[in-house]
């Protein structure tokens, strides 16, 4: 799929949320202008998820793990809007990268699951302390929660489902992971400590960084909406 179906995907996906939510009015829990104004934020976290350009393999790690940003526009979204929001864009943009998968849906599953242990605590605490020292807060406390889960959920829960998924064979993934670091001997304790947390610890340092160099400048835009009503 070229760029552009991909833009196409993500602008229709928008728009269903934007039907929806007229749809549902003030009937619902969720209002129309949260589900609006989160659909932005959804619309181009699909895209950073989706367009290959932006999911980048580093030769330091296994070929099957990419550095993606798409959790950047979440967070903008969890800090303006509230930890609700930051759910709300990660199951959009997960719903709308699973009729590409090429995994089966188990790297979609973890994504989800990664995403959304670093997001939302620090969506929780930044909505309590909206001040630049609050952001600081919230993205240490979103990125220990983020290691904690993705490590252990990584190595003894998704590692296993992605070789059951994939039909591919312990060997086949040691393989990999020892033409990286022949000190990885199995795929648990060493996995864990040489692969899974050497590459979270990576992405979300990439994410907290970008995200805050756009919070320095966004910050009283991002306050102004975030004491907005949801």
């Amino acid at each position: 799929m070229d760029y552009r179906g991909i833009i196409s995907i993500a602008v229709m996906a928008m728009v269903f949320i934007w039907l929806f939510a007229k749809n549902t009015g003030k009937k619902h829990f969720i209002s129309t202008k949260f589900i609006t104004r989160s659909a932005v934020f959804a619309a181009i976290s699909i895209i950073l998820y989706i367009v290959p350009y932006f999911n980048i393999a580093l030769p330091i790690f296994p070929a099957f793990l990419k550095i993606h940003i798409d959790e950047i526009p979440v967070f903008i979204a969890g800090f303006a809007y509230g930890p609700w929001s930051a759910v709300f864009i990660l199951i959009v943009k997960t719903l709308a990268k699973l009729p590409m998968t090429s995994t089966g849906g188990v790297g979609e599953l973890a994504d989800l699951i990664y995403s959304a242990a670093f997001v939302f605590p620090a969506a929780i605490i930044y909505r309590k302390h909206k001040t630049f020292k609050g952001a600081l807060v919230s993205l240490a406390v979103g990125t220990i929660s983020q290691l904690i889960v993705a490590c252990f959920v990584t190595t003894f829960l998704i590692l296993k489902f992605y070789i059951f998924v994939m039909g591919m064979s312990e060997g086949m993934i040691l393989g990999m992971c020892q033409a990286i670091n022949p000190h990885i001997t199995n795929l648990q304790w060493p996995f864990m400590f040489f692969v899974a947390l050497p590459f979270n610890a990576l992405k979300d340092a990439i994410v907290i960084v970008i995200t805050m160099l756009l919070y320095k400048r966004l910050h009283r835009f991002i306050d102004r909406l975030g004491q907005e009503k949801n």
